[in-house]
Parts: C-alpha cells; sequence; structure tokens
C-alpha cells in the first residue's frame, strides 16, 4: 500500500513534511520524497498522515467501543487503570473473539483485593470488578499476611506477561500507605509501572492517610518504580497546580512519574464508588445533584436518593460533573493539566452499558441506547480540536506526540513491541491515522455518548484498513495483543 502526497508526521524525529509512506507485511517499508508505487494507493493530498494513536487508559475493551476508538485515531487501546485479575484468560477471550485494533492488559490491585478479601471468582472481565467497587469488604486495611497473598496474585499476572499493576487506590483510601509502597516495590522489582488513580488530595480530605499526590511521590523515591499518575485532571481538579508542580519537582529530582489526562469536566465510575457518598461529596465540591445516573439519565435529586442508587446498583454507570466546562476558570484547569510537559492524553473509556441485552459485538453502526461517557468516543478527536484547532497550545506535531509517541514510552522499557509504535519511521508498525486537521472533532455528547468523531479519514492496524473514507471496515479485526 502506498499513502501518497500526505503531511507526514514523525513525533521521535519531528518530521513535519510532504512524504509518502509505503506499507508492507504489516511495516512501515518507506517514508520518502520519491514516487511509490502499490497494489494500493491512497490519496492523502492535504491530510496529515499520523503514527496512530495510542489510549493507555481504555476499560472498553470489547469490539464496539474499540470500533469506536479506531474512529477517534486510535491504533492500541489498553486496560492499565484497573487492570484484570487472570491476564491470561483474559488474553486468550480477546484473541479468541478478535479485536479491530490492539489490546493488552496490566494486572488488578484491586481485584486482587477483592479475591482476597471477598471472593475468588473470575475478575478478568471491567464489569466483574465495577460490580465489586462498591464493597466496603475489599476497602478495609489488610493484614501482613492477606498482603502477601494479593501480592502472589498480582506476581503470577506479571509472570504471564501483564503490562504493570493497575492501582485504584482511589476507590480504597483508607488501605495502609505502605502496602501502595509494598505494591510498587513489586512493581519496581519486576521491572514494570504501576497505573495509580490517586487517593484523595489533603485539600480534599485532611484525615486521609496521605496525600494522594504524595503517595504516588514517595513510592516513586522510595522504590525505584515507574508510577504512572491516570487522569490527573479528574483527581486533582482545581488543585490541579499544586499536584503538578510537586510531580515537577519530583521528575526534576529524578523520580521516574509520567501522567495523563483527557480533555472533560465529568468523570464517570460506579455508583458505588467511596467517594460518592453522600458524607464525602462537600470535600470534593460537588452536590447530589453533579451526579447522574447514566441507567437512566436521572440527575440525582439528593443525599436519600443517593444513597438508594448506591445500595440498589453500585456498579451501576454515575456521570460526575468535577469541572463545570462552561466556566472560563474551570476551564482553564482542565487545559493546565492536558498542557502539562510530556502528559500523555488517555480516555478513561468505560465499556458500553445497553438497556436490554447486550447487542451482537459485531452489529455495525451500533444501535441506539447505548450508555457510557463521551470520552470514549471522542477524547483523541477532542483533544486535537481544543489543543491544536482553537486554543493553539500545541501543534500537530505536538498533539502527535501526546497522542502516541509519549504512551509508547511509557511501555517501552518493559514492553519491546512498544518501541515499534508511536512513530512513522521504516520499520516501525504501520499502525497510522489519516485524519483532517480542519475537520477532526469530537462528536458524542454526555446524552449521546456513542456518537463517533468525524475528520479521521483512514486507521491502519498492522497495514490493515479498520477504518477506509471515515467508515468502519466491519470484517476487519487485525488487532494483535501487547503483552509484555
Amino acid at each position: 500500500m502506498v499513502l501518497h502526497g500526505g503531511r507526514v508526521i514523525d513525533p521521535e524525529t519531528g518530521r513535519d513534511d510532504l512524504r509518502n509512506v509505503g506499507i508492507a507485511a504489516g511495516k512501515i517499508a518507506a517514508v520518502t520524497t520519491e514516487p511509490l508505487t502499490g497494489r494500493t494507493t491512497v490519496d492523502a493530498t492535504g491530510l496529515l498522515v499520523c503514527p496512530g494513536f495510542i489510549d493507555l487508559h481504555s476499560h472498553g475493551q470489547a469490539i464496539p467501543e474499540q470500533r469506536l476508538q479506531a474512529l477517534d485515531g486510535v491504533t492500541t487501546a489498553l486496560e492499565l487503570e484497573a487492570g484484570v485479575l487472570g491476564v491470561d484468560r483474559a488474553y486468550r477471550r480477546a484473541a479468541q473473539e478478535g479485536r479491530p485494533i490492539h489490546y493488552g492488559f496490566s494486572t488488578s490491585w484491586a481485584a486482587s483485593r477483592m479475591a482476597e478479601l471477598i471472593e475468588d471468582v473470575d475478575l478478568s472481565h471491567a464489569d466483574a470488578v465495577m460490580a465489586r467497587i462498591g464493597n466496603p469488604a475489599w476497602q478495609r486495611p489488610a493484614s501482613a499476611i492477606e498482603v502477601c497473598r494479593i501480592l502472589e496474585r498480582l506476581s503470577r499476572d506479571l509472570a504471564e506477561g501483564a503490562l504493570g499493576i493497575g492501582i485504584l487506590v482511589g476507590y480504597a483510601p483508607l488501605i495502609d500507605p505502605d502496602e501502595f509502597v509494598a505494591t510498587a516495590r513489586l512493581a519496581a522489582i519486576r521491572g514494570v509501572p504501576t497505573y495509580t488513580h490517586a487517593r484523595e488530595l489533603i485539600e480534599f480530605n485532611p484525615d486521609t492517610p496521605i496525600d494522594g499526590a504524595g503517595e504516588i511521590v514517595r513510592a516513586a523515591h522510595e522504590t525505584g518504580a515507574h508510577m504512572h499518575w491516570c487522569h490527573v485532571n479528574s483527581t486533582s481538579q482545581i488543585h490541579v497546580d499544586r499536584a503538578l508542580g510537586l510531580l515537577e519537582e519530583a521528575q526534576a529530582a529524578g523520580a521516574h512519574i509520567t501522567s495523563e489526562a483527557y480533555p472533560y469536566g465529568a468523570g464517570m465510575t460506579g455508583m458505588g464508588a467511596a467517594f460518592l457518598a453522600p458524607e464525602n461529596l462537600e470535600r470534593w465540591g460537588l452536590r447530589p445533584s453533579s451526579i447522574t445516573y447514566a441507567v437512566t439519565g436521572e440527575r440525582v435529586a439528593d443525599a436519600r436518593r443517593l444513597e438508594q442508587l448506591r445500595a440498589d446498583d453500585p456498579g451501576g454507570l454515575a456521570l460526575v460533573e468535577f469541572l463545570d466546562e462552561g466556566n472560563p476558570v474551570h476551564r482553564s484547569y482542565l487545559e493546565r493539566a492536558m498542557a502539562f510537559p510530556n502528559t500523555a492524553v488517555a480516555s478513561d473509556a468505560v465499556p458500553l452499558r445497553w438497556p436490554g441485552d447486550r447487542p451482537d459485538p459485531h452489529t455495525w453502526p451500533l444501535p441506539d441506547g447505548g450508555i457510557g461517557h463521551p470520552r470514549g468516543a471522542g477524547t483523541f478527536a477532542r483533544s486535537w480540536r481544543t489543543m491544536v484547532r482553537e486554543s493553539g497550545r500545541w501543534t500537530p506535531l505536538e498533539a502527535s506526540r501526546r497522542c502516541s509517541l509519549i504512551p509508547a514510552q511509557v511501555l517501552e522499557r518493559s514492553v519491546p513491541s512498544m518501541r515499534k509504535k508511536g512513530r512513522l519511521l521504516t520499520g516501525c508498525d504501520a499502525d497510522i491515522v489519516v485524519l483532517d486537521l480542519e475537520t477532526i472533532s469530537d462528536q458524542a455528547t454526555y446524552t449521546d455518548s456513542t456518537r463517533p468523531s468525524t475528520g479521521v479519514r483512514h486507521v491502519l492496524v498492522d497495514g490493515n484498513f479498520v477504518v477506509r473514507d471515515g467508515a468502519i471496515v466491519p470484517d476487519a479485526l487485525p488487532g494483535r495483543a501487547v503483552r509484555a
């Protein structure tokens, strides 16, 4: 295949000029100003040709969710923050079903705790973990013996190729900080990153056992582990400047800490999350009406109704407005999180829910009624629209770096295959997005969360069209496992 005459972006070398790209056997065979011929020629005149986007934080790992992400320019989507327990089982299931884009999993600290402290069941599905997210039994401090068993489960998954350890400490905010350090130490010994949903910042809860930002920094310094701070925007909110300042100081002192953010003022989680308890909302600057029960679209009226929903459906999706996107001050907090040096773009995409039976995963276009967060369909296009075209904070080259190269670099020390992704260079994987800079934009909204992005013309995964002329190729399932 030949991509002819496009504006080729390579974030590793800084290339940004007109080139022809040749593809053979799933690899980039040539990037040149010389004419190329192939069985298939795609006219990329007037379009950007970039490395495919890599999403480090995608809980939506099934075919429908991955197709939405492909239309957002994503060629690799990884489940790292929550992870799964039993990664080999999760990899086998994905391979048997087929995936349109590349996939991979960390091992799950939360699920390991659930298996030890609640019940040892199949927790290799995100829905299984979400269903137990509000159960206080797994959130309690663990004994020394229990911590050892939790770490043993994580060790088994790491031996099976897990991409690191996902740590949802923000959902169990009263655990002993030493357990967090012990988990980071295991990651350091195994040479893999951790991916942390941070505990509360001290500004939100003066009684927290340890400040969430300080905990990540402490673990990085004490263990030498690579600590990846997930969605720094949503865990820091209006205190993002203090959190990022601490991160910057720690990085300057040699701590290996990386970060990610997404461009939305509202998050989504399970109704049973500890920080959504009515007695905790005020310290987050939230009210019950800040929460929408996404299953029905109901905005929660009061604390009594919130308690009822948390009891009846702890795993039900809750849309939580933590920043007002219409407020210029709040929007500036969000943009500063996105613009912090070397922060990756990552979606935190959630698995779609359906009001009735889940449709056949191969059904496309998606049936009406899918329930999720717009970030699952629009994070990357929205980042290009807001940070490149509207605010001018990023050049196209910088946007490509944030969406492809930086995510690849987070993983590549422990996952050698990632050294061939996130670049548009000869010999690298032919995971490529061809986009229109003038029209790339998110279309999904909080009330219509599965509307695909526009402006993504073509997406190639291992040199195979997954998106062609702006449309999904229905029978294309070339995604492969990314494994340590």
